[in-house]
């Protein structure tokens, strides 16, 4: 039963953009994880789930307690196997979206962790996910403030690392584009938005991929008025 259980939660993941599927494989993942708390997979894929129910799934009054679930799934991962990048970036994704989300206080506290976090995942391995250490770093360092070592040239060199392992990613366009526009390169800004656009989805990411192309298309309009 439990093989099964797994199986079931992967499906149900699959079909996450209904949030009860969601939330079921999330269920799954956590009970399988309090039966043995040594199961790694399950608790890297708790991170994960409850980082898209945080950031996707759930209504707003429910998402910080979903990504704090999240952290805490990373951790427990990290701890079972600190030598495997999944429990050290979905650690860095929950604490990023907290960070994001939810107030210069959350920004603070999480700041140095997230980035210790992603830099142990490059460390650890540098493809994983197509990259997306690099992608998250570049975002990291768009989004702090210069004060606290934020570096628009630092993002623009980690989101252009990000597309070398895959250069259709429809979220690292958008990011470089992002960091782009800030630096006031707006026509640079508007090819990668477009690159977003133009972009296949990408098969294990497709709820993502759609919501982040209509965002391209908002910021390109944005843009070009």
């Amino acid at each position: 039963m439990g093989a099964q259980a797994g199986d079931d939660a992967e499906a149900l993941y699959q079909d996450r953009e209904n949030p009860a599927s969601a939330r079921q494989a999330t269920d799954i993942w956590a009970a399988r994880l309090t039966a043995n708390p040594r199961d790694f997979a399950s608790a890297w894929k708790l991170a994960q789930g409850r980082y898209w129910l945080g950031t996707n799934g759930l209504p707003e009054p429910q998402r910080k307690a979903a990504l704090e679930s999240g952290i805490e799934a990373g951790r427990a991962a990290i701890a079972l196997e600190p030598k495997r990048p999944e429990g050290h970036f979905w650690l860095a994704a929950n604490m990023g979206a907290l960070a994001e989300s939810f107030g210069l206080r959350q920004g603070i506290r999480y700041r140095g962790q997230i980035r210790d976090a992603l830099e142990m995942t490059l460390k650890l391995d540098p493809a994983f996910l197509q990259g997306s250490a690099d992608r998250a770093l570049g975002r990291w360092y768009f989004k702090v403030p210069g004060l606290f070592g934020g570096s628009n040239r630092k993002s623009e060199e980690h989101l252009r690392k990000a597309l070398t392992y895959n250069p259709q990613s429809v979220i690292s366009h958008i990011f470089l584009a992002d960091t782009l526009a800030d630096m006031g390169r707006k026509d640079e800004a508007r090819k990668e938005y477009q690159a977003a656009i133009d972009a296949p989805f990408h098969p294990d990411w497709i709820p993502e991929d759609k919501r982040f192309k209509e965002q391209a298309k908002r910021f390109l309009q944005q843009l070009s008025r």
